[in-house]
């Protein structure tokens, strides 16, 4: 039976076997503002719609915006420190990502994700494939990232 698990409810981490199809994460929260992403982006993806607040008014995005990788980096945060507690940690063996828009200074992130197909493995028992849909959210429930992961999950006894 699916189960949804908020921030708010007791943690445990969890194995294959306490996973089903339907099941929801629904991570905490990250508060961004612009001088994280002007950091990250110096570091990072220094390009000037991520970097410098008044040449960003003239690009594409008319106004900062966070890079899509610092997007993605905060999503594995909350991710691992609230939405989705796998025993053995989120291991990914690929995934799509879309960023179908920025994401702005002042939004307040968090991350629902849902277990889409578990694919036991044939050559490892105890392990299986899980696929999982994480959309990263703003305050207002806008999605600035979808992120369809493919994951290696293990049993209690591997």
């Amino acid at each position: 039976m699916a189960e949804t698990h908020s921030p708010a409810a007791p943690r445990r981490s969890l194995y294959l076997d306490d996973l089903s199809v339907g099941d929801r994460f629904i991570s905490g929260e990250h508060a961004l503002d612009a001088a994280q992403i002007v950091a990250f982006a110096a570091q990072f993806d220094p390009q000037p719609f991520h970097t410098d607040p008044d040449a960003a008014e003239a690009t594409f995005f008319r106004g900062l915006a966070a890079s899509g990788w610092h997007t993605a980096a905060l999503t594995m945060k909350l991710l691992v420190e609230s939405g989705l507690p796998l025993a053995d940690g989120v291991i990914g063996s690929g995934g799509e990502l879309q960023w179908p828009q920025p994401t702005r200074p002042d939004d307040v992130l968090h991350v629902e994700a849902e277990i889409l197909e578990i694919v036991p493995s044939r050559s490892k028992p105890g392990r299986a494939m899980v696929q999982a849909r994480c959309e990263t959210k703003n305050q207002r429930g806008e999605v600035l990232q979808r992120f369809t992961p493919k994951l290696v999950v293990v049993g209690q006894s591997v």
